[in-house]
């Protein structure tokens, strides 16, 4: 077969099979900060459901913290603006760093001025007590359905191009 042959089988299955590039913009019109807790909003840019991975920006307005949780897959992060840490650690991420997280620690964000950090997680987040008590099990259905509520509550378009 020569390679033309292949490369114009290979442009036939990725048309029938593979999934659209994506690209959303950087206004809240295609995904709006969503709040979370106290201070701290979400806005959502991938559920993927298979993988049960999703992707956003978490945003901490002024100083605070996030609580103290726990990564059942591993995490990845770039902070876009401000700076964040976790207490239980001696770095502090500010714009530009990167951070990559395996599953199982416990640990609680803080941020003293307020941030923007970028996401990738794989798996749930579980948020503890300080007596380490399960307070909440999030997963990626529970993220869609945090970005869906918010969006039906207040007659915003659902952006299908998020769920990849």
């Amino acid at each position: 077969m020569s390679s033309t042959a292949i490369s114009s089988s290979l442009m036939n299955v990725y048309r029938e099979y593979g999934r659209p590039d994506v690209h959303i913009g950087a206004g809240e019109e295609e995904s709006p900060y969503v709040p979370f807790v106290e201070n701290v909003y979400i806005r959502h840019l991938a559920f993927d459901v298979r993988q049960n991975s999703f992707a956003n920006i978490l945003w901490v307005k002024k100083g605070g913290i996030l609580g103290r949780h726990r990564h059942r897959g591993p995490v990845f992060a770039c902070t876009l603006e401000g700076s964040w840490r976790y207490m239980e650690y001696d770095w502090v991420a500010q714009p530009g760093s990167y951070v990559q997280e395996s599953p199982g620690v416990i640990h609680t964000l803080v941020s003293d001025h307020g941030m923007k950090t970028f996401f990738w997680l794989n798996g749930s987040l579980e948020f503890y007590d300080d007596k380490d008590n399960l307070l909440d099990t999030l997963d990626v259905f529970w993220m869609m359905d945090h970005y869906l509520s918010y969006c039906r509550e207040h007659g915003l378009e659902i952006n299908q191009k998020l769920f990849v």
